[in-house]
């Protein structure tokens, strides 16, 4: 139950960006902009400024962020070789692999702050760093063809990756921004956070799963039972982890899928309807998951 408990004002939040968009004049149009103005500038202000000041202690780090790439490997992995077996419609799985391994990382902050504070956000930054890289070359590849955007100038133009890598350089060099910067940050990140998962909301719709319903099916399944059932596996008997590590490693692996790959998908021409409905389906699947699978975990301490 507190896990439940634990999500219902992300949930809040979700909801609320939904019905705003829906039943009011904050229509379609507004919330595009909200989502640049998120993904180009708070949510990176957020990443550098957590990265920047979190202590590091790569000893402790290492197996975390280990942890967390395998679980977007195997995601990645999994959802890509979807496409070699037989009456798979390859337009729909270059456009939809994306959601069997992608993340959204709105979500994931937000539900870390919860988990653990600042500490838990550090935590699950440190996972983005090394996941984000690897998800993006992996969501790009199978569309490269249909798009005018090359794999290599997509990555690099990438805000999360750009604000991840500054916010290791940061902290590596013992950058210390002033009082004022900090603040500000701090106060960016907070709206980061908020606007991020109403955005979420605002996006949510079907679209046309049922172009391709079996092809929806494995990839929810990849993302929300496969991964989140890999990393509780990993946790118990593969990597030791701190308790708090553990827990963030459990919500990353649950997430819904990244609600930007519907805004890749039409950015690379590729199957945009298809890739809606299933980041929506996604965010309610995430929604009842993630508490059981948080719940698992506690269990097994």
């Amino acid at each position: 139950m507190a896990e439940a408990l634990l999500l219902l004002p992300d949930f809040l939040l979700i909801l609320s960006g939904f019905l705003l968009c829906r039943y009011t004049p904050l229509g379609r149009s507004l919330w595009e902009g909200v989502e640049r103005l998120v993904y180009f500038v708070l949510f990176p202000v957020l990443l550098f400024t957590t990265i920047a000041r979190s202590p590091l202690d790569l000893a402790s780090d290492l197996p975390l962020m280990g942890a967390g790439l395998s679980v977007t490997l195997l995601g990645a992995a999994l959802a890509l070789s979807l496409g070699l077996f037989p009456g798979v419609a390859r337009a729909h799985h270059a456009a939809g692999a994306q959601a069997g391994f992608r993340f959204n990382s709105f979500v994931a902050l937000a539900l870390a702050d919860r988990l653990g504070g600042p500490a838990g956000v550090a935590s699950m930054a440190l996972i983005i760093a090394v996941t984000v890289p690897v998800a993006n070359v992996a969501a790009v590849w199978p569309m490269a063809r249909h798009g005018e955007q090359g794999l290599w100038k997509e990555l690099v133009r990438n805000p999360l990756i750009v604000a991840t890598v500054s916010g290791l350089f940061a902290n590596a060099v013992g950058l210390q921004l002033p009082d004022v910067l900090q603040v500000t940050g701090q106060r960016m990140g907070a709206a980061a956070l908020a606007l991020g998962l109403m955005a979420v909301g605002a996006g949510l719709r079907l679209g046309a799963l049922g172009d391709a319903p079996r092809l929806a099916a494995a990839l929810l399944t990849i993302r929300h039972g496969l991964l989140p059932a890999f990393a509780l596996l990993v946790v118990l008997a593969w990597v030791p982890l701190p308790p708090a590590q553990q827990a963030v490693l459990i919500a990353f692996a649950a997430m819904p899928t990244a609600s930007s790959a519907y805004v890749l998908a039409v950015r690379m021409g590729s199957e945009a309807a298809y890739v809606a409905g299933l980041v929506t389906v996604s965010t309610g699947l995430a929604m009842l998951g993630m508490p059981l699978w948080l719940m698992a975990l506690r269990a097994q301490a």
